[in-house]
């Protein structure tokens, strides 16, 4: 699965990676971490001229109730192995299809009766794009259209099989070719085009940070080596 991830792109970067108008009113503050669980915005890839500024944690169109962190928390990944089944993104399928930039995502592996966290990033691309799907809400007691989105999960490939290794699972990371197929909603995909190990590098990063009040900062990116395994002897 995908629960938490980064953006650390100007938006200039972005504009120019994606071929896209620089937004005027969106930040670019850089997210070095950001928990899905807290719905951050989150600058987002449509085939809007222009880049859009979406909540995670997708709301469909149809939901009636005022506690969105009800669906929203069980919205912030949808497997493309049943898109066109669940109700919540049935609907958004080959229509209504985003790409979410990333500069790396986290996970944990479990280590016996431990969990250690990583950084999971793209070796030749600081900037890359994870697939998603979009969705446009009316929110009853404001009146205003809400735009929210989820990440698209896929079958672990064989490097995060080894990190994400309870339930397997892996962001749909795109290559640049398959961008525009997946923005387009002309998209037949399968587990013959999912993102390959041997682009990807994953980082030990310090349980500590990630597990504090204020993790965004720039420091969770930086590789963490543990004091049993850094050398001891001075003439190494």
């Amino acid at each position: 699965m995908c629960y938490a991830n980064s953006s650390t792109s100007v938006n200039i970067d972005l504009a120019k990676r994606y071929k896209k108008l620089v937004p005027e009113l969106i930040p670019d503050t850089p997210i070095y971490y950001a928990s899905g669980f807290s719905h951050p915005s989150w600058r987002i890839i449509t085939n809007d001229t222009s880049i859009q500024s979406m909540k995670w944690g997708l709301i469909p169109h149809w939901f009636k109730s005022n506690d969105t962190d009800e669906i929203a928390n069980k919205t912030l990944n949808a497997r493309i192995e049943t898109l066109q089944e669940r109700n919540s993104f049935k609907h958004l399928w080959n229509r209504q299809h985003c790409l979410v930039p990333s500069t790396g995502f986290f996970e944990w592996q479990k280590q016996g009766a431990n969990r250690e966290p990583f950084l999971i990033k793209v070796k030749d691309q600081e900037l890359f794009s994870i697939a998603g799907l979009f969705d446009t809400w009316l929110n009853p007691q404001t009146q205003t259209f809400e735009q929210t989105f989820t990440i698209v999960t896929c079958e672990a490939n064989e490097l995060m099989s080894e990190i994400h290794n309870v339930k397997k699972r892996m962001p749909l990371i795109l290559s640049e070719d398959q961008e525009g197929k997946w923005l387009s909603g002309m998209v037949q995909w399968d587990l013959s085009q999912r993102f390959p190990s041997e682009r990807m590098e994953a980082i030990s990063i310090e349980k500590r940070l990630i597990l504090s009040k204020e993790p965004n900062v720039p420091e969770i990116r930086k590789e963490f080596v543990p004091l049993s395994k850094r050398q001891t002897n001075l003439f190494d």
